[in-house]
């Protein structure tokens, strides 16, 4: 175990990046697209094998925003625990990195039980305020309550996940997924087509996987050898590592978060078109989730690079770790849009048979996969900044950009204008606008922080 830990770790600091990146990215994509597939299987399931498909169909696709609203802001503390740690270790204080991990963890574990009893709580009136069609609204609030009991799960994971990443290792929260996502699936078929549960099947298997995936990043952590072991008889949160966590955390989750919240109104928005534009959206979700997880995974990328680098006072491998992670985020994102709309009806099919449904979700893929690439610009920028201990500024540029922007289209063009086309076209118009700010920002606090004290 002692070999196997130390071929896991990644030297960031010296050597070509073209590859590490990549070596890094990659494989925590494909963890993110499968952690997104726990989802989108749902969906496939009870859109084919359900008593009444588009209902279900609708009922689990309208609570993804929820679900975002409720985890976002700890998803972002988890990457300010990814920032400290890796900090720590590019400055070789790997004693304070052992510290901040059970730290990390035990912020996790206290954390992922406030979501649960939170989402137990808020499911039935936020769907409400959401203007949930009342004939999906039974399936929608079962979902969600089940799938809060697994909130618990999901921070461990994640957490645990951002340890594993600030040691570059991206290949075993690949392995806690895969292994997760198989049985997920089969569950998935074996509740719904063989026990007629339905809603409350899929969601009880997403659970289950969750708390699998979970216990798996446990394991890992406690087998492992190097400074990120984790030991549970040590768990407790030093004030060292919260406050510097929850700086940058913080800014990130709020981000999110608020993120979360205006894509919460276009949801409640859109849900007054009714069922079968809820379902045809919801269809369309599941391949802007795995976009979005390609942009991520460079995200994370970018910052996990951009803090060892930066905290090893080597600004020119931070230049270029952006550069990297950007032309890779927005290439790798192009071509997936390309694939997915070069065949939209072959893969909106996947999920639903209904002729009805699939024309929302091809009006939705073609607006919003076109330009889905433009998301990179803010979302790598804004993570080079985190990783240089700038978060504030691109939380408040995107909160702008992405929620305030996107709230006020939806009052104002909207209103003027009613439509699904005019609703959805608001994301690449703010994908701009946000890019653009942030980038701006970006190279002015970049140049500002490096020409401040002499790299090493």
């Amino acid at each position: 175990m002692g070999r196997f830990s130390v071929a896991k770790r990644m030297d960031m600091l010296t050597g070509s990046l073209w590859d590490k990146i990549l070596i890094f990215a990659l494989p925590l994509a494909l963890s993110s697209i499968l952690q997104q597939l726990f989802n989108s299987v749902d969906m496939a399931v009870v859109g084919h094998f359900a008593a009444e498909p588009a209902k279900a169909t609708a009922a689990v696709g309208c609570n993804g925003p929820v679900i975002n609203l409720i985890v976002n802001l700890f998803i972002g503390i988890s990457v300010g625990a990814n920032v400290v740690i890796a900090n720590h270790l590019g400055s070789g204080e790997k004693k304070e990195a052992g510290k901040a991990v059970h730290s990390a963890m035990l912020i996790a574990v206290l954390s992922g039980i406030c979501l649960m009893f939170a989402g137990l709580a808020v499911s039935s009136p936020i769907l409400r305020l959401m203007n949930t069609p009342e004939d999906i609204m039974p399936y929608a609030v079962l979902y969600l309550r089940i799938y809060s009991l697994g909130l618990p799960f999901i921070m461990i994971y994640n957490f645990g996940s951002a340890v594993l990443r600030s040691i570059g290792d991206t290949k075993r929260p690949l392995v806690c997924l895969v292994s997760t996502g198989i049985m997920n699936a089969v569950l998935n078929l074996i509740f719904v087509i063989f026990f007629h549960l339905d809603v409350a099947g899929v969601a009880a298997a997403t659970v289950i996987a969750n708390a699998v995936s979970a216990a798996l990043v446990l394991f890992f952590l406690m087998k492992e050898k190097s400074e990120i072991h984790l030991s549970l008889k040590l768990l407790r949160i030093r004030k060292e590592d919260l406050v510097p966590i929850l700086k940058i955390g913080v800014p990130a989750g709020i981000q999110s978060m608020l993120f979360s919240i205006s894509n919460v109104i276009i949801q409640s928005i859109l849900n007054s078109y009714g069922t079968t534009a809820v379902a045809g959206s919801a269809v369309a979700l599941n391949y802007e989730g795995f976009l979005n997880f390609v942009t991520t995974s460079f995200n994370q990328a970018a910052v996990t690079f951009t803090s060892q680098n930066f905290g090893a006072g080597k600004y020119d491998r931070c230049r270029k770790v952006f550069r990297l992670c950007m032309i890779y985020s927005m290439a790798i994102t192009a071509v997936m849009s390309i694939v997915f709309l070069s065949a939209s009806r072959f893969f909106a099919s996947i999920f639903t048979s209904d002729e009805a449904v699939l024309e929302y979700a091809l009006i939705r893929m073609w607006i919003v996969l076109s330009l889905k690439f433009i998301a990179a610009t803010y979302e790598v920028g804004g993570a080079a900044m985190q990783g240089i201990g700038h978060s504030l500024t691109p939380a408040l540029l995107t909160v702008f950009g992405t929620c305030i922007f996107r709230l006020v289209w939806a009052y104002t063009v909207c209103q003027a204008h009613p439509g699904f086309v005019t609703l959805l076209s608001v994301y690449p118009v703010s994908w701009v606008l946000t890019g653009a700010a942030v980038l701006i920002a970006y190279f002015t606090v970049r140049k500002k922080v490096f020409s401040s004290s002499p790299a090493c």
